[in-house]
């Protein structure tokens, strides 16, 4: 796992020594990166769900300001915090569970990624409550298996403007519906 460009580009990160956490891969994030690279600049992003913290680096990484990492284990946490500080970059790592972060949180984001643990409900319930949290021009991009179903509508007036498949997982693209 690395980072794929901007000035952290090609530096490696730490991944995690078990199974528990599954980073999406340089296909899948590359593809990602590609489709926000003219929203990234000066963005304020949420890393929910961040695992390694591999997305949100990566945004800070192609001029992200600030970007916030939010997971409830505390391995994912320290691996956040690692490669952060591998990367000589600054986040926001909290220690939380992230419905229980975005039922408080008063911040508002430009960018969301959601990546959260597959087959368990945790996107149904987490996109309506991070559309809560996002800028008037915001985009949320969710991670998930090819099977599960995502809402076309979210709260807020977000709505699913694109879908990606890439083997068996699929990318989701919310925004605000003009």
């Amino acid at each position: 796992m690395r980072v794929i460009a901007g000035k952290c580009g090609g530096r490696k990160l730490l991944t995690p020594a078990d199974d528990a956490v599954r980073p999406t891969t340089d296909k899948v994030k590359e593809a990602l990166f590609s489709s926000l690279q003219f929203e990234l600049q000066d963005a304020s992003v949420l890393d929910l769900f961040s695992g390694s913290g591999q997305l949100g680096i990566e945004a800070l990484s192609r001029g992200a300001k600030q970007a916030v990492f939010i997971d409830k284990s505390r391995q994912s946490v320290a691996l956040t915090k690692e490669n952060l500080a591998l990367c000589r970059l600054e986040g926001q790592v909290i220690c939380s569970d992230s419905l229980v972060f975005l039922q408080n949180c008063r911040q508002q984001f430009d960018i969301a990624f959601l990546d959260p643990p597959y087959r368990v409900g945790l996107l149904q319930e987490a996109l309506p409550a991070v559309s809560r949290v996002m800028r008037e021009n915001g985009v949320i991009a969710a991670e998930c298996p090819q099977e599960e179903s995502t809402p076309d509508c979210l709260e807020n007036g977000f709505v699913k403007v694109k879908t990606k498949q890439y083997g068996s997982m699929r990318l989701n693209y919310y925004r605000r519906e003009k």
